[in-house]
């Protein structure tokens, strides 16, 4: 099976100005219904096997700028069942396409805090998938709070993959990209593709993000689809901070298309199941995953501990508390 993938390249709307939840969703709903019409826009011009769609990260949010957790927990995060997941559910269902995004997420269990969550909505307008991300500085992640998530959810859980009519598809959150070990659980779980919804700086030059989507897809041999805003407006933060660069990689390591700057279609590409499948079942020097002796690793990982666990069962998930954890492990590091 053969079919197109488009890295959507969206302006992101920063709703740091509104002063409430019914104007943040209010300023969602409306960028919903504008990227409705350049949903449609694109695949009328792409083609109608255009059936996979990834968009930035938090395109409908932007990021917090000063807010704390709770104001934005409150202000900003989605309801699992919520209208604004209804909306987007009816919108994908309307295009025929699956879809992923990336939002800030409230979670029953953790009614303190927000998880930032990648997300697939499947041409029925389900959610299918939810993957939190894993690592981040300032937002709290289920590593924070592990013992409670993996007694909620499960360890399975952190590296969801779906299977579809268009392959096995998994996401990554922004600088998940930047650590290995997130693909490859996903790819030990059977990932063809990779959504990778970003917000992040662009360059003529290489940037990390870039040699790490580009190692990420060779290591094991997946598509990735790569998503990064066209600069995030009405924030503090100058709007072309993250802009650019959206791009669509095969399983080789290759990029087959990248957008420049601004809103874009540009960066679309075939994803050909069939030849992904051969490849993979290919005896060859480069079929890495086939070549993988995880028993070589997984001593070294038990035993090492950096970043700790539990931080935030006993601590409020303040700003400075986050730096000074993180000041701690280099401390650690390099004593």
């Amino acid at each position: 099976m053969s079919y197109k993938a488009l890295a959507l390249q969206l302006t992101c709307q920063s709703i740091h100005p509104c002063s409430n939840r019914d104007e943040a969703e209010a300023v969602m709903r409306q960028r919903i219904d504008h990227i409705e019409k350049q949903l449609a826009a694109s695949i009328s011009l792409l083609g109608r096997d255009t059936l996979l769609v990834t968009v930035p990260e938090f395109f409908l949010s932007g990021p917090p700028v000063n807010e704390t957790v709770p104001e934005w927990r409150e202000k900003a995060a989605l309801d699992i069942n919520g209208p604004i997941y209804e909306a987007l559910g009816a919108m994908v269902q309307r295009q025929q396409i699956y879809f992923a995004g990336n939002a800030y997420e409230q979670d029953p269990f953790f009614p303190e805090l927000y998880f930032q969550t990648s997300f697939i909505i499947g041409p029925s307008g389900d959610v299918l998938l939810r993957y939190r991300r894993l690592n981040a500085v300032y937002t709290p992640t289920p590593h924070d709070v592990w013992q409670l998530y993996l007694d909620a959810y499960g360890y399975d859980s952190l590296f969801p993959v779906v299977k579809t009519n268009i392959g096995n598809l998994a996401c990554i959150a922004s600088e998940d990209i930047m650590y290995p070990e997130v693909a490859r659980c996903l790819a030990m779980r059977g990932a063809e593709v990779l959504l990778h919804s970003t917000s992040e700086n662009s360059s003529v030059r290489q940037t990390p993000r870039l040699v790490a989507r580009l190692a990420r897809a060779a290591e094991n041999m997946t598509y990735l689809v790569s998503a990064n805003s066209a600069g995030v407006i009405n924030s503090p933060v100058p709007a072309g901070s993250s802009d650019g660069g959206s791009t669509l990689v095969d399983p080789k390591g290759l990029v087959l298309a990248e957008a420049g700057y601004g809103e874009s279609m540009t960066a679309s590409a075939d994803i050909d199941l069939v030849a992904l499948r051969e490849f993979r079942q290919r005896p060859a020097l480069n079929n890495m995953l086939a070549r993988q002796r995880y028993e070589l690793y997984a001593d070294s990982y038990t035993k090492t501990s950096v970043y700790p666990p539990d931080t935030l069962l006993s601590q409020p998930a303040d700003r400075q508390y986050f730096l000074k954890t993180q000041q701690d492990v280099i401390r650690k590091l390099y004593s």
